[in-house]
């Protein structure tokens, strides 16, 4: 089983900071289903104030990897009484998603679920959407682990600089 296509499943991969993004959010969310919805939506609404436009194929890649992280941070990142934690950046050409949960034991890795199984999809989807994606221990804090995601944009999708929009200005 691998955690990234092609590397072991005991890879830990460093956190490769975006250089430096144009955009940044970070927020905290309660550990439930009501929270990764709320992550969701929050995230979508940045992606289109940064100018990756809600409808686009970006937008709806990026919010569903948001999603599905989230998603395994309540499920198996849950320890009661504490939040998760979604960064989400953006520079020129990568949208970069961040989750951290509070359970350090347990390594993020793709299921191999049947075809008749009703879960265990979000690490795959992730993987088929993300350019690349890892997880590592988290370091600021109580234990825990953040699982991380980085989204190349294509030409169309990519945030606008200097304060227009993408698909507004020819």
């Amino acid at each position: 089983m691998t955690n990234q296509i092609g590397a072991p499943s005991d890879h830990v991969f460093p956190h490769t900071e975006l250089t430096s993004p144009t955009h940044h959010f970070t927020m905290r969310f309660s550990s439930t289903p009501r929270g990764v919805r709320l992550a969701r939506r929050l995230a979508g609404q940045r992606l289109d104030a940064w100018g990756v436009p809600y409808g686009s194929a970006a937008y709806d890649d990026v919010t569903l990897v948001v999603a599905e992280l989230c998603a395994n941070a309540v499920r198996h990142g849950r320890v009661p009484g504490r939040d998760f934690r979604l960064w989400l950046g953006a520079d020129a050409v990568t949208v970069r998603v961040d989750v951290t949960d509070t359970r350090a034991e347990g390594t993020p890795e793709p299921a191999s679920p049947g075809v008749d199984g009703e879960g265990g999809r979000g690490l795959l989807i992730v993987a088929g959407l993300a350019a690349t994606w890892g997880w590592r221990e988290r370091s600021d804090g109580p234990p825990g682990k953040t699982v991380w995601a980085e989204y190349s944009l294509r030409a169309g999708d990519r945030p606008a600089t200097g304060g227009d929009r993408i698909g507004l200005n020819p």
